[in-house]
């Protein structure tokens, strides 16, 4: 999904009465939200190993949660707290990961299955683009 299509989508809901509003493109999922009139998001990265259901290979061991958008890292709620995750943190599927900003609009970024963070691969403030690894994981077998 395109900045231009993201852009047309915030300013949409921003003129509406709308409350909340997803939408999935290919391997990404955007949702928007209005929270005590502000409008806020969250974007959502899927694996191609999800998209495609339960035909995992045996061997297949890397891993990666991607960004599903262009825009800049944060890897914590705001400057000062922690981080969401560091390396060695086992997260469930639907854990905030990190924030992506796009055009002044902060998606939160969810794992959508149970893993171990096993390396961050960007720093903090670092601008992103569609689809570069953001974490290096370890699925967790139930």
């Amino acid at each position: 999904m395109d900045l231009d299509k993201i852009e047309k989508l915030v300013k949409i809901i921003e003129n509406s009465s709308i409350q909340e509003f997803s939408i999935k493109e290919g391997n990404s999922k955007i949702t928007l939200s209005r929270r005590g009139g502000q409008l806020s998001g969250q974007a959502v990265a899927l694996s191609a190993e999800q998209s495609k259901g339960a035909g995992e290979e045996e061997g297949e061991d890397e891993n990666y949660i991607t960004s599903p958008i262009v825009g800049t890292f944060y890897s914590a709620p705001a400057p000062g707290e922690p981080a969401f995750v560091r390396v060695g943190d086992v997260v469930k599927a639907g854990d905030t990961v990190c924030i992506l900003e796009a055009m002044k609009l902060m998606n939160e970024v969810q794992s959508e299955y149970d893993c171990e963070i096993e390396a961050v691969l960007v720093s903090n403030e670092q601008r992103v683009e569609y689809g570069q690894p953001l974490f290096k994981v370890k699925k967790v077998q139930d």
